[in-house]
């Protein structure tokens, strides 16, 4: 259950809204910032005081003004405060929606959701707070819509994790405790099993070494 939240956004506008987001879901009160120094600063403290936060939601790029920074964006934020708290949950609010940065952010610093700023982002934000609060990732929107229309199948979240492992070169025995403790449900070998044979069978696949190249040329993983 997520109840504690650490609120990271150098603009107002949208520090507020992601405040009144979190009001709408029931949770009261959450900590903001407006830069990465003061938040990893809450981080630490909040740590040390047996109170550490359940969730960090952070942008990407921050301003620069006549304050220096020790840490310079979201993305260092997070590596720093994983040291801290190597359990901290983290959503990424960002107007950044390249492809490849976001699928960095999810490869590199197992970050659990990215929304992206604009048209019906108060909606996504709410549903991606609710999947990670289940203990499941969410996925831009954006990048679920693009695989819909290059794919006959409908890639979830899971679906991505599961093929990002094989790629990875983790045997498929050893998945599901790597998603157990990442949290990630279904877990199950017998769900695993099932799910990569729903995936190549929409390919006609019969090796997962199929799957793999196809979703890499597709840009899935």
């Amino acid at each position: 259950m997520i109840k504690k939240i650490l609120i990271v956004e150098d603009y107002e506008s949208y520090n507020l809204s992601v405040q009144k987001t979190l009001e709408e879901l029931g949770i009261a009160d959450p900590d903001y910032v407006y830069y990465c120094d003061d938040a990893l600063m809450r981080i630490q403290k909040a740590v040390q005081a047996g109170q550490s936060y359940d969730l960090l939601i952070t942008d990407l790029h921050f301003e620069e003004d006549h304050r220096k920074q020790k840490l310079s964006g979201g993305a260092a934020l997070i590596a720093a405060a994983r040291e801290i708290q190597p359990d901290l949950k983290v959503l990424v609010f960002s107007v950044t929606g390249m492809p490849a940065a976001i699928k960095t952010l999810f490869d590199q610093q197992e970050i659990d959701g990215y929304v992206c700023k604009g048209r019906g982002d108060a909606k996504e934000l709410k549903l991606a707070i609710e999947q990670i609060s289940q203990h499941q990732r969410h996925f831009p929107r954006q990048q679920l819509q693009q695989l819909k229309q290059k794919n006959a199948h409908n890639f979830t979240p899971l679906d991505i994790v599961l093929v990002s492992c094989l790629a990875k070169g983790m045997h498929q025995k050893d998945i599901p405790a790597y998603l157990q403790r990442k949290q990630l449900r279904p877990s199950g070998l017998s769900s695993i099993e099932k799910r990569l044979k729903i995936m190549k069978d929409a390919f006609n696949f019969s090796k997962n070494e199929q799957l793999i190249a196809f979703c890499k040329d597709k840009g899935i993983i």
